[in-house]
């Protein structure tokens, strides 16, 4: 992690959080999901790392590595700046296509 440093929470869920990381050599930002290493790592999370590192669209956001801390696992991905979809969808009630 020390490539990395954290630049502020981006949300939280069931399995984890999210945080806005800050790549100290490229300068660029990226987004990780820290998961708590024990029980919730299973394989759920294991298909999951392994399903989003064989995808790439466009519009599907990237994977980048998956890193180990001594309390987390932490999946590192593109950081995609336009908040939470979900409340997107709720505020604007439907998108067409295009978006």
């Amino acid at each position: 992690m020390e490539r990395y440093e954290i630049v502020k929470d981006i949300g939280s869920g069931n399995f984890g959080v999210a945080k806005l990381l800050r790549d100290r050599w490229t300068k660029e930002l990226f987004a990780v999901k820290f998961i708590e290493r024990g029980h919730k790592i299973d394989e759920h999370v294991q298909r999951e790392i392994m399903n989003h590192r064989s995808l790439k669209h466009p519009n599907i956001v990237r994977f980048k590595e998956v890193l180990i801390t001594p309390t987390h696992l932490a999946i590192v991905m593109e950081y995609a700046a336009g908040g939470e979809l979900f409340e997107r969808i709720c505020s604007a009630g439907r998108f067409s296509e295009d978006e």
